[in-house]
Protein backbone atom coordinates (compact mmCIF):
# COMPACT_ATOMS: atom_id res chain seq x y z
CA UNK A 1 0.00 0.00 0.00
CA UNK A 2 1.27 3.78 -0.74
CA UNK A 3 1.00 6.22 1.81
CA UNK A 4 1.76 9.91 0.88
CA UNK A 5 3.09 12.17 3.39
CA UNK A 6 -0.29 14.09 3.08
CA UNK A 7 -1.87 11.10 3.91
CA UNK A 8 -0.03 10.90 6.70
CA UNK A 9 -0.05 14.38 7.75
CA UNK A 10 -4.17 13.86 7.78
CA UNK A 11 -3.19 11.83 10.87
CA UNK A 12 -1.78 14.54 13.03
CA UNK A 13 -4.55 15.85 15.75
CA UNK A 14 -3.11 18.03 17.54
CA UNK A 15 0.36 16.24 20.14
CA UNK A 16 -1.70 12.98 18.88
CA UNK A 17 -1.73 10.61 15.78
CA UNK A 18 -5.28 9.26 15.29
CA UNK A 19 -7.30 7.54 12.38
CA UNK A 20 -9.69 4.77 11.30
CA UNK A 21 -8.11 1.46 11.98
CA UNK A 22 -11.12 -0.54 11.22
CA UNK A 23 -13.70 -0.83 8.52
CA UNK A 24 -17.34 -1.61 9.95
CA UNK A 25 -18.74 2.11 10.11
CA UNK A 26 -19.97 3.73 6.78
CA UNK A 27 -18.27 6.66 5.15
CA UNK A 28 -14.92 6.07 7.39
CA UNK A 29 -12.39 4.49 5.15
CA UNK A 30 -9.46 2.72 7.19
CA UNK A 31 -6.79 5.34 7.80
CA UNK A 32 -4.22 4.28 10.56
CA UNK A 33 -3.70 0.70 9.37
CA UNK A 34 -0.42 -1.35 10.55
CA UNK A 35 1.63 -0.27 7.80
CA UNK A 36 0.90 3.34 8.79
CA UNK A 37 1.79 2.49 12.28
CA UNK A 38 4.60 0.70 11.13
CA UNK A 39 6.26 3.35 9.58
CA UNK A 40 4.81 5.93 12.19
CA UNK A 41 6.76 3.76 14.76
CA UNK A 42 9.98 4.35 12.73
CA UNK A 43 9.64 8.37 12.37
CA UNK A 44 9.24 8.43 16.51
CA UNK A 45 12.64 6.39 16.11
CA UNK A 46 14.50 8.57 14.39
CA UNK A 47 13.16 11.85 15.97
CA UNK A 48 13.90 10.10 19.76
CA UNK A 49 17.03 9.07 19.12
CA UNK A 50 17.76 12.60 17.26
CA UNK A 51 16.69 13.84 20.62
CA UNK A 52 18.31 11.78 23.26
CA UNK A 53 21.74 11.66 21.25
CA UNK A 54 21.47 7.81 21.46
CA UNK A 55 21.76 5.23 18.29
CA UNK A 56 18.57 3.88 18.01
CA UNK A 57 20.00 0.22 18.57
CA UNK A 58 20.83 1.62 22.08
CA UNK A 59 17.28 3.07 22.37
CA UNK A 60 14.68 1.50 25.12
CA UNK A 61 11.53 2.15 23.60
CA UNK A 62 8.19 0.78 25.99
CA UNK A 63 4.58 0.12 24.28
CA UNK A 64 1.38 -0.75 25.54
CA UNK A 65 -2.55 -0.08 24.34
CA UNK A 66 -5.94 0.01 26.02
CA UNK A 67 -9.15 -2.06 25.64
CA UNK A 68 -9.61 -1.18 21.73
CA UNK A 69 -10.23 -3.85 19.21
CA UNK A 70 -7.78 -2.93 16.59
CA UNK A 71 -4.83 -2.57 19.35
CA UNK A 72 -3.39 -6.40 18.60
CA UNK A 73 -2.90 -5.42 15.20
CA UNK A 74 -1.38 -2.25 15.71
CA UNK A 75 1.09 -2.99 18.67
CA UNK A 76 2.41 -5.89 16.64
CA UNK A 77 3.22 -3.34 13.35
CA UNK A 78 4.83 -1.07 16.08
CA UNK A 79 7.24 -3.81 17.51
CA UNK A 80 7.92 -4.76 14.35
CA UNK A 81 9.13 -1.81 13.14
CA UNK A 82 11.01 -1.10 17.15
CA UNK A 83 12.48 -5.02 16.70
CA UNK A 84 13.84 -4.59 12.81
CA UNK A 85 15.22 -1.46 14.12
CA UNK A 86 17.40 -3.15 16.87
CA UNK A 87 15.62 -0.64 19.80
CA UNK A 88 15.37 -2.82 23.20
CA UNK A 89 11.60 -3.50 22.90
CA UNK A 90 9.22 -4.18 25.49
CA UNK A 91 5.67 -4.90 25.38
CA UNK A 92 3.74 -3.83 28.69
CA UNK A 93 0.24 -4.89 27.43
CA UNK A 94 -3.37 -3.27 28.70
CA UNK A 95 -1.86 -0.30 30.38
CA UNK A 96 -2.63 3.31 31.27
CA UNK A 97 -1.33 7.03 29.08
CA UNK A 98 -0.17 8.25 32.26
CA UNK A 99 1.82 4.60 33.43
CA UNK A 100 3.26 4.48 30.01
CA UNK A 101 5.00 7.81 30.79
CA UNK A 102 6.17 6.27 33.93
CA UNK A 103 8.38 3.43 32.29
CA UNK A 104 10.75 6.61 31.28
CA UNK A 105 10.61 7.84 35.25
CA UNK A 106 10.40 4.18 37.34
CA UNK A 107 13.95 2.90 37.63
CA UNK A 108 13.25 -0.37 36.78
CA UNK A 109 12.74 0.45 33.54
CA UNK A 110 14.17 3.49 32.61
CA UNK A 111 13.14 3.54 28.90
CA UNK A 112 14.37 6.12 26.63
CA UNK A 113 10.36 6.80 25.40
CA UNK A 114 6.85 4.94 25.23
CA UNK A 115 4.00 4.76 22.79
CA UNK A 116 0.91 4.32 23.84
CA UNK A 117 -1.55 2.86 21.63
CA UNK A 118 -5.25 4.52 22.25
CA UNK A 119 -7.73 7.19 20.62
CA UNK A 120 -9.12 8.01 23.98
CA UNK A 121 -13.00 8.50 24.20
CA UNK A 122 -13.05 7.90 20.27
CA UNK A 123 -15.45 5.27 18.74
CA UNK A 124 -14.53 1.83 18.22
CA UNK A 125 -13.29 2.17 14.93
CA UNK A 126 -10.35 4.90 15.76
CA UNK A 127 -6.92 4.09 17.32
CA UNK A 128 -3.71 5.87 17.73
CA UNK A 129 -0.33 6.75 18.98
CA UNK A 130 0.81 8.54 21.57
CA UNK A 131 3.83 9.26 21.87
CA UNK A 132 6.12 10.40 25.10
CA UNK A 133 10.36 11.01 26.17
CA UNK A 134 11.87 11.87 29.43
CA UNK A 135 10.45 15.75 28.54
CA UNK A 136 6.79 14.18 28.52
CA UNK A 137 4.03 14.07 25.68
CA UNK A 138 5.53 15.41 22.52
CA UNK A 139 4.58 18.81 20.95
CA UNK A 140 2.23 18.89 17.75
CA UNK A 141 5.33 20.14 15.82
CA UNK A 142 7.03 16.70 17.03
CA UNK A 143 4.26 15.04 15.55
CA UNK A 144 4.69 16.27 11.93
CA UNK A 145 8.05 15.81 12.45
CA UNK A 146 7.40 11.89 13.17
CA UNK A 147 4.72 11.79 10.14
CA UNK A 148 7.09 13.32 7.59
CA UNK A 149 9.56 11.01 8.28
CA UNK A 150 7.35 8.26 8.10
CA UNK A 151 6.42 8.98 5.12
CA UNK A 152 10.45 8.28 3.93
CA UNK A 153 10.71 4.64 6.13
CA UNK A 154 9.46 1.37 4.09
CA UNK A 155 7.35 -0.78 6.20
CA UNK A 156 9.62 -2.97 8.45
CA UNK A 157 9.63 -6.48 9.22
CA UNK A 158 11.34 -7.90 12.87
CA UNK A 159 11.35 -10.40 14.73
CA UNK A 160 8.78 -10.54 17.74
CA UNK A 161 10.84 -12.93 20.10
CA UNK A 162 13.12 -10.34 21.10
CA UNK A 163 10.44 -8.83 22.55
CA UNK A 164 10.62 -8.24 26.56
CA UNK A 165 7.50 -8.46 28.19
CA UNK A 166 6.55 -6.31 31.46
CA UNK A 167 3.62 -5.80 33.75
CA UNK A 168 3.71 -2.21 33.82
CA UNK A 169 0.69 -1.52 35.35
CA UNK A 170 1.64 -3.91 38.35
CA UNK A 171 4.58 -1.28 39.26
CA UNK A 172 2.63 2.00 38.31
CA UNK A 173 -0.17 0.33 40.90
CA UNK A 174 2.37 -0.47 43.36
CA UNK A 175 3.72 3.44 42.97
CA UNK A 176 -0.39 4.77 43.79
CA UNK A 177 -0.77 2.41 46.48
CA UNK A 178 2.47 3.80 47.99
CA UNK A 179 1.40 7.69 47.69
CA UNK A 180 -1.52 6.90 49.02
CA UNK A 181 -0.44 5.16 52.59
CA UNK A 182 2.19 7.44 52.77
CA UNK A 183 -0.25 10.52 52.70
CA UNK A 184 -2.89 9.15 54.88
CA UNK A 185 0.12 7.28 57.49
CA UNK A 186 -2.76 4.91 58.53
CA UNK A 187 -1.05 1.15 57.69
CA UNK A 188 -0.96 -0.86 55.31
CA UNK A 189 -5.19 -1.06 54.75
CA UNK A 190 -5.59 2.87 55.04
CA UNK A 191 -9.07 2.67 52.63
CA UNK A 192 -10.08 0.26 55.17
CA UNK A 193 -14.38 1.31 55.74
CA UNK A 194 -13.93 3.99 52.55
CA UNK A 195 -16.68 2.30 50.41
CA UNK A 196 -15.35 3.61 46.64
CA UNK A 197 -17.13 2.37 43.03
CA UNK A 198 -15.48 3.05 39.67
CA UNK A 199 -16.70 2.84 36.28
CA UNK A 200 -13.78 1.78 34.12
CA UNK A 201 -16.53 2.53 30.55
CA UNK A 202 -14.90 -0.86 29.63
CA UNK A 203 -11.44 0.65 29.04
CA UNK A 204 -8.30 0.03 30.17
CA UNK A 205 -8.95 1.70 33.96
CA UNK A 206 -10.35 -1.61 36.23
CA UNK A 207 -7.21 -1.72 37.48
CA UNK A 208 -8.35 1.37 40.04
CA UNK A 209 -10.61 -0.59 41.46
CA UNK A 210 -8.84 -4.01 41.91
CA UNK A 211 -5.25 -3.48 42.36
CA UNK A 212 -5.50 -0.02 43.74
CA UNK A 213 -8.66 0.46 45.77
CA UNK A 214 -8.87 -3.03 46.41
CA UNK A 215 -5.43 -3.98 47.79
CA UNK A 216 -6.02 -0.99 50.26
CA UNK A 217 -8.85 -2.63 51.73
CA UNK A 218 -11.33 -0.41 50.56
CA UNK A 219 -14.95 -1.93 49.45
CA UNK A 220 -15.56 -1.47 45.83
CA UNK A 221 -18.85 -3.57 45.22
CA UNK A 222 -21.04 -1.91 42.87
CA UNK A 223 -18.29 -0.92 40.75
CA UNK A 224 -19.56 -1.51 37.05
CA UNK A 225 -18.00 -2.13 33.65
CA UNK A 226 -14.30 -2.74 34.70
CA UNK A 227 -13.56 -5.54 31.89
CA UNK A 228 -11.81 -4.03 29.21
CA UNK A 229 -14.31 -4.55 26.18
CA UNK A 230 -12.90 -2.52 22.86
CA UNK A 231 -16.89 -2.30 21.12
CA UNK A 232 -17.85 -0.72 24.59
CA UNK A 233 -20.77 -2.14 24.87
CA UNK A 234 -22.49 0.04 27.76
CA UNK A 235 -21.31 3.41 27.01
CA UNK A 236 -18.99 6.20 25.35
CA UNK A 237 -15.69 5.93 28.02
CA UNK A 238 -15.74 9.05 28.37
CA UNK A 239 -16.54 11.20 31.67
CA UNK A 240 -18.02 14.15 29.32
CA UNK A 241 -20.74 12.10 28.15
CA UNK A 242 -24.33 12.31 30.12
CA UNK A 243 -24.58 8.82 29.81
CA UNK A 244 -21.47 8.08 31.37
CA UNK A 245 -21.99 10.18 33.95
CA UNK A 246 -25.54 9.22 34.80
CA UNK A 247 -24.22 5.41 35.12
CA UNK A 248 -21.30 6.29 37.63
CA UNK A 249 -23.90 9.05 39.55
CA UNK A 250 -26.34 5.05 39.74
CA UNK A 251 -23.80 3.35 40.41
CA UNK A 252 -22.87 5.49 43.50
CA UNK A 253 -26.46 6.17 44.82
CA UNK A 254 -26.99 2.03 44.47
CA UNK A 255 -24.00 1.33 46.29
CA UNK A 256 -24.17 3.35 49.15
CA UNK A 257 -20.91 4.43 48.54
CA UNK A 258 -18.70 7.12 49.62
CA UNK A 259 -17.46 8.27 46.49
CA UNK A 260 -17.19 7.39 43.01
CA UNK A 261 -14.86 7.62 40.26
CA UNK A 262 -15.08 7.44 36.32
CA UNK A 263 -12.56 7.06 33.73
CA UNK A 264 -12.31 7.77 30.10
CA UNK A 265 -10.74 4.54 28.23
CA UNK A 266 -7.07 5.35 28.24
CA UNK A 267 -7.31 7.06 32.11
CA UNK A 268 -5.73 9.91 31.45
CA UNK A 269 -8.95 11.57 32.36
CA UNK A 270 -10.81 11.35 35.56
CA UNK A 271 -14.48 12.94 37.17
CA UNK A 272 -15.95 11.89 40.36
CA UNK A 273 -19.48 11.83 42.14
CA UNK A 274 -19.96 12.64 45.96
CA UNK A 275 -21.93 9.95 47.91
CA UNK A 276 -25.11 12.47 47.29
CA UNK A 277 -25.08 11.62 43.34
CA UNK A 278 -23.39 15.31 43.02
CA UNK A 279 -21.06 15.10 39.80
CA UNK A 280 -17.79 16.59 40.26
CA UNK A 281 -16.34 17.48 37.35
CA UNK A 282 -15.82 20.53 34.52
CA UNK A 283 -15.32 23.44 36.91
CA UNK A 284 -15.97 21.59 40.26
CA UNK A 285 -13.68 19.11 39.91
CA UNK A 286 -11.19 21.67 39.10
CA UNK A 287 -12.00 23.87 42.16
CA UNK A 288 -12.15 20.80 44.61
CA UNK A 289 -8.76 20.02 43.09
CA UNK A 290 -7.65 23.41 43.92
CA UNK A 291 -8.94 23.38 47.16
CA UNK A 292 -7.08 20.12 47.91
CA UNK A 293 -3.65 21.82 46.43
CA UNK A 294 -4.54 25.57 48.21
CA UNK A 295 -3.03 24.46 51.55
CA UNK A 296 0.18 23.42 49.97
CA UNK A 297 0.54 25.99 47.64
CA UNK A 298 -1.06 29.73 48.87
CA UNK A 299 -1.13 32.35 46.38
CA UNK A 300 -0.32 30.01 43.50
CA UNK A 301 -1.81 29.85 40.05
CA UNK A 302 -4.16 27.87 38.46
CA UNK A 303 -3.94 26.84 34.69
CA UNK A 304 -7.44 26.41 33.02
CA UNK A 305 -8.85 26.13 29.57
CA UNK A 306 -10.44 29.14 28.37
CA UNK A 307 -14.49 28.18 28.63
CA UNK A 308 -13.95 28.16 32.56
CA UNK A 309 -17.22 29.87 34.51
CA UNK A 310 -16.65 33.37 35.87
CA UNK A 311 -18.34 31.90 39.14
CA UNK A 312 -14.71 29.64 39.15
CA UNK A 313 -12.65 32.64 39.02
CA UNK A 314 -14.02 34.24 42.36
CA UNK A 315 -13.96 30.96 43.91
CA UNK A 316 -10.32 30.34 43.42
CA UNK A 317 -9.59 34.07 43.84
CA UNK A 318 -12.13 34.80 46.21
CA UNK A 319 -12.18 31.49 48.70
CA UNK A 320 -8.98 30.20 48.39
CA UNK A 321 -6.61 33.16 47.54
CA UNK A 322 -5.44 31.63 44.27
CA UNK A 323 -4.52 33.46 41.41
CA UNK A 324 -6.55 32.29 38.16
CA UNK A 325 -5.32 32.06 34.27
CA UNK A 326 -7.44 31.31 31.57
CA UNK A 327 -5.56 29.98 28.66
CA UNK A 328 -5.88 27.92 25.34
CA UNK A 329 -7.98 24.75 25.10
CA UNK A 330 -5.89 21.85 24.64
CA UNK A 331 -4.57 20.15 27.19
CA UNK A 332 -1.04 19.96 26.33
CA UNK A 333 -1.18 23.67 26.16
CA UNK A 334 -2.67 24.75 29.67
CA UNK A 335 0.41 21.98 30.82
CA UNK A 336 2.74 23.86 28.83
CA UNK A 337 1.86 27.41 30.01
CA UNK A 338 1.77 25.46 33.45
CA UNK A 339 5.12 24.66 32.59
CA UNK A 340 6.54 27.94 31.61
CA UNK A 341 4.80 29.84 34.77
CA UNK A 342 6.95 27.72 37.26
CA UNK A 343 10.05 28.51 35.03
CA UNK A 344 9.27 31.97 35.10
CA UNK A 345 9.36 31.76 39.15
CA UNK A 346 5.13 31.34 39.15
CA UNK A 347 3.85 29.03 41.26
CA UNK A 348 1.52 27.09 39.77
CA UNK A 349 0.38 23.67 40.94
CA UNK A 350 -2.48 22.90 38.74
CA UNK A 351 -3.32 22.69 34.96
CA UNK A 352 -6.50 21.45 34.20
CA UNK A 353 -9.44 21.18 31.31
CA UNK A 354 -12.86 21.24 31.64
CA UNK A 355 -12.46 17.73 30.17
CA UNK A 356 -10.71 16.45 33.54
CA UNK A 357 -7.51 16.54 31.59
CA UNK A 358 -5.48 17.68 34.83
CA UNK A 359 -1.67 17.83 35.34
CA UNK A 360 0.04 18.38 39.10
CA UNK A 361 4.10 20.17 38.66
CA UNK A 362 4.08 17.64 41.51
CA UNK A 363 3.77 14.73 39.36
CA UNK A 364 5.73 15.37 36.17
CA UNK A 365 3.11 17.66 34.70
CA UNK A 366 1.50 14.44 34.04
CA UNK A 367 -2.22 14.63 33.06
CA UNK A 368 -3.27 11.22 34.70
CA UNK A 369 -6.93 11.02 35.67
CA UNK A 370 -5.63 7.83 38.49
CA UNK A 371 -3.46 10.56 40.01
CA UNK A 372 -6.16 12.98 40.12
CA UNK A 373 -8.28 10.52 41.80
CA UNK A 374 -5.75 9.64 44.46
CA UNK A 375 -5.82 13.24 45.69
CA UNK A 376 -9.55 13.27 45.47
CA UNK A 377 -9.54 9.89 47.41
CA UNK A 378 -6.85 10.54 50.01
CA UNK A 379 -8.77 14.08 50.48
CA UNK A 380 -11.85 12.02 51.02
CA UNK A 381 -10.78 9.53 53.45
CA UNK A 382 -9.50 12.26 55.65
CA UNK A 383 -12.43 14.00 55.49
CA UNK A 384 -14.00 10.96 56.73
CA UNK A 385 -12.30 10.12 59.69
CA UNK A 386 -12.67 13.26 60.83
CA UNK A 387 -16.66 13.62 60.44
CA UNK A 388 -16.74 16.16 57.77
CA UNK A 389 -17.86 16.05 54.14
CA UNK A 390 -15.67 16.52 50.76
CA UNK A 391 -17.97 18.33 48.77
CA UNK A 392 -17.49 21.34 51.82
CA UNK A 393 -15.01 21.89 50.25
CA UNK A 394 -16.53 23.56 47.25
CA UNK A 395 -19.90 24.28 49.10
CA UNK A 396 -19.25 27.95 48.35
CA UNK A 397 -18.62 27.61 44.67
CA UNK A 398 -20.87 29.32 42.14
CA UNK A 399 -22.63 27.83 39.41
CA UNK A 400 -24.07 29.84 36.45
CA UNK A 401 -27.69 29.88 35.49
CA UNK A 402 -27.37 28.87 32.25
CA UNK A 403 -24.77 27.84 30.12
CA UNK A 404 -24.56 26.31 26.34
CA UNK A 405 -22.11 25.95 23.88
CA UNK A 406 -23.01 26.26 19.59
CA UNK A 407 -20.79 25.44 17.17
CA UNK A 408 -20.98 27.18 14.11
CA UNK A 409 -19.91 25.65 10.43
CA UNK A 410 -17.25 27.75 8.50
CA UNK A 411 -18.46 27.00 5.28
CA UNK A 412 -16.86 26.83 1.22
CA UNK A 413 -13.58 28.37 2.68
CA UNK A 414 -10.27 27.06 1.70
CA UNK A 415 -8.47 28.12 4.55
CA UNK A 416 -10.91 28.13 7.16
CA UNK A 417 -8.65 29.55 9.41
CA UNK A 418 -7.42 32.48 8.45
CA UNK A 419 -10.78 33.26 7.82
CA UNK A 420 -12.21 32.38 11.35
CA UNK A 421 -9.17 34.80 12.63
CA UNK A 422 -11.00 37.76 10.22
CA UNK A 423 -13.81 37.01 11.70
CA UNK A 424 -12.64 37.24 15.26
CA UNK A 425 -10.84 40.53 14.82
CA UNK A 426 -14.21 42.18 13.50
CA UNK A 427 -16.11 40.65 16.26
CA UNK A 428 -13.80 42.33 18.77
CA UNK A 429 -13.43 45.89 16.92
CA UNK A 430 -16.92 45.67 16.75
CA UNK A 431 -17.70 44.84 20.35
CA UNK A 432 -15.56 48.09 21.17
CA UNK A 433 -17.40 50.48 19.02
CA UNK A 434 -20.70 48.88 20.88
CA UNK A 435 -19.40 49.37 24.43
CA UNK A 436 -19.11 45.46 25.29
CA UNK A 437 -16.47 44.92 27.49
CA UNK A 438 -13.69 42.39 26.57
CA UNK A 439 -11.98 40.58 28.84
CA UNK A 440 -7.98 41.04 28.47
CA UNK A 441 -5.52 38.82 28.26
CA UNK A 442 -7.51 36.53 26.33
CA UNK A 443 -4.78 33.50 25.10
CA UNK A 444 -7.97 32.40 22.62
CA UNK A 445 -10.25 33.93 20.73
CA UNK A 446 -12.41 36.60 22.19
CA UNK A 447 -14.26 37.32 25.31
CA UNK A 448 -17.22 39.61 25.73
CA UNK A 449 -18.69 40.23 29.59
CA UNK A 450 -21.97 41.14 30.02
CA UNK A 451 -23.66 42.22 33.00
CA UNK A 452 -25.67 38.89 33.83
CA UNK A 453 -22.67 36.59 31.87
CA UNK A 454 -20.12 36.36 29.17
CA UNK A 455 -19.66 34.42 26.01
CA UNK A 456 -16.27 33.09 24.22
CA UNK A 457 -16.08 32.84 20.54
CA UNK A 458 -13.28 31.07 19.32
CA UNK A 459 -11.61 28.60 16.46
CA UNK A 460 -12.19 25.44 17.10
CA UNK A 461 -8.90 23.14 17.57
CA UNK A 462 -8.80 21.15 14.72
CA UNK A 463 -11.75 20.82 13.02
CA UNK A 464 -13.53 24.33 10.16
CA UNK A 465 -16.02 25.44 13.12
CA UNK A 466 -16.34 28.66 15.31
CA UNK A 467 -17.37 27.56 19.25
CA UNK A 468 -19.82 29.85 20.86
CA UNK A 469 -19.75 29.42 24.97
CA UNK A 470 -22.46 31.54 26.39
CA UNK A 471 -23.43 31.36 29.79
CA UNK A 472 -25.47 33.83 32.21
CA UNK A 473 -26.63 34.13 35.79
CA UNK A 474 -30.12 34.89 35.09
CA UNK A 475 -32.70 32.43 33.15
CA UNK A 476 -32.62 33.77 29.85
CA UNK A 477 -30.03 35.13 29.83
CA UNK A 478 -28.16 33.12 27.26
CA UNK A 479 -30.66 33.95 24.58
CA UNK A 480 -29.89 37.32 25.04
CA UNK A 481 -26.49 37.48 24.72
CA UNK A 482 -26.71 35.24 22.16
CA UNK A 483 -28.65 38.19 20.47
CA UNK A 484 -25.71 40.70 20.87
CA UNK A 485 -23.87 38.04 19.47
CA UNK A 486 -25.45 38.10 16.46
CA UNK A 487 -25.37 41.02 16.19
CA UNK A 488 -21.50 41.60 15.81
CA UNK A 489 -21.47 38.23 13.53
CA UNK A 490 -23.78 40.38 10.64
CA UNK A 491 -22.18 39.81 7.17
CA UNK A 492 -20.46 36.56 7.34
CA UNK A 493 -22.18 34.35 5.21
CA UNK A 494 -19.55 31.59 5.53
CA UNK A 495 -20.36 31.00 9.14
CA UNK A 496 -23.53 28.82 9.42
CA UNK A 497 -25.54 30.58 12.58
CA UNK A 498 -28.32 28.40 12.29
CA UNK A 499 -27.59 26.37 15.40
CA UNK A 500 -28.75 29.70 16.86
CA UNK A 501 -32.24 29.03 16.02
CA UNK A 502 -32.22 24.58 16.70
Amino acid sequence: MCISERAFLKLANGSDVRGVSIEGVVDEPVTLNAEAANRITSGFLDFLSTKTGKKIKDLRVAVGHDSRISAPMLKNAVLEALTAAGAVTVDCGLASTPSMFMSIVFPETKMDGSIMITASHLPFNRNGLKFFTKDGGVEHEDIIAILEAAARFPEQKGDLTKVQKYNLIDRYCHHLRKKIRAALNMGDTPLKGMHIVVDAGNGAGGFFATQVLGRLSADTSGSVFLEPDGHFPNHIPNPENKQAMAAIQKAVLDAHADLGFIFDTDVDRMSAVLKNGKEISRNALIAMMAAILAPDYPGSTIITDSVTSDELTEFLQDELGLKHLRYKRGYKNVIDECIRQNKAGVVSPLAIETSGHGALSENYYLDDGAYLAVKLLIAATKAKAQGRDLGALIKKLGEPVESKEYRMKIMGEEDFRAYGQGVLETFEQRAEKAGIRIAKPSYEGVRLVFPNGWALLRMSLHDPQMPLNVESRKRGGVAEIVKEVEKLLAGFTSLDMSVFRS
